[in-house]
């Protein structure tokens, strides 16, 4: 499972060196293969191949004709590219992704539980909003 924040850089290339705890997850569990995509064109999203199968598979279920459905797959397929992790433990974010989320250089990789995130760091921060009374509420219905 990933978690967690770490901070780092992806190269001029347009390469992401795993940070080592992530790293060492995708070795233990997962190999080298990757699908690297973004569902809303403001993140990037590295699946392990396994993960990412899952994800297809649940996508499967919902009706070729649903529009949400159609727009999803626009998104994931428009950015996405599968990928393999280098002997330095590095991936390729794909060229288009990386313009339209502006992650080069100083970057964020959350660990989202079964993937990771992507993130510019400058504008993440920027971003943050505080937990309010009524996020709060909303969570205690999942018992967390």
């Amino acid at each position: 499972m990933f978690r967690g924040n770490h901070p780092t850089r992806v190269d001029e290339k347009g390469r992401l060196k795993l940070p080592a705890d992530f790293k060492r997850v995708v070795e233990e569990r997962y190999g080298t293969q990757f699908y690297i995509t973004s569902r809303d064109g403001r993140d990037a999203e590295i699946y392990p191949m396994q993960e990412w199968e899952k994800f297809e598979q649940k996508l499967a279920e919902i009706p070729n004709f649903n529009p949400a459905k159609k727009k999803l797959l626009n998104y994931v397929n428009y950015y996405g590219q599968t990928t393999e992790m280098d002997s330095q433990g590095r991936v390729l974010l794909p060229q288009i992704l990386r313009e339209k989320t502006n992650t080069l250089g100083d970057v964020l990789v959350f660990g989202m539980q079964t993937f990771l995130k992507v993130t510019n760091r400058e504008a993440f921060v920027a971003s943050l909003e505080p937990m309010t009374e009524a996020d709060e509420r909303e969570l205690e219905n999942f018992k967390l």
